[in-house]
């Protein structure tokens, strides 16, 4: 079967503190670094796509409108221990926007990377050890 491979655009204000901030807090692998325009990191099947000002995707739109970094829309990663990725993200000094949030599918949280892009680390519910 092929890899389903994903890939998303997040515009940033500093391309390499952006490369910098995934590969040493959330296990990204660099691909190629254009910085300061353009840097692409990946994880499993996700290929992320980190956009400066200067990039083409940073170019004003015909209203004038500029692309820029922040918004509601996130990446989603899943691990096995929230806590422990909290704390020890919490060591390194990574931002966080809330605090642990849990529901009926699991539990989550939501980091802020160094241009204010969110990624939220969630830890699925699971029904006991068959579970997993």
């Amino acid at each position: 079967m092929t890899e389903i491979a994903v890939n998303v655009r997040y515009m940033v204000d500093d391309v390499q503190a952006a490369v910098e901030w995934y590969t040493k807090h959330l296990g990204f692998s660099p691909l190629t670094n254009f910085a300061p325009a353009f840097a692409d990191v990946k994880r499993g099947a996700l290929r992320l796509l980190l956009s400066g000002p200067t990039s083409s995707a940073g170019r004003p739109m015909p209203d004038g409108d500029r692309p820029g970094p922040g918004g509601w829309n996130r990446i989603h990663l899943i691990v096995d221990d929230l806590n422990a990725e909290v704390e020890r993200l919490r060591t390194a000094g990574v931002t966080f926007r809330n605090d642990v949030v849990s529901g009926p599918g699991g539990q989550q949280i939501l980091l802020v990377d160094p241009s204010g892009n969110l990624v939220e680390l969630f830890q699925p519910a699971h029904s006991g050890p068959a579970a997993r």
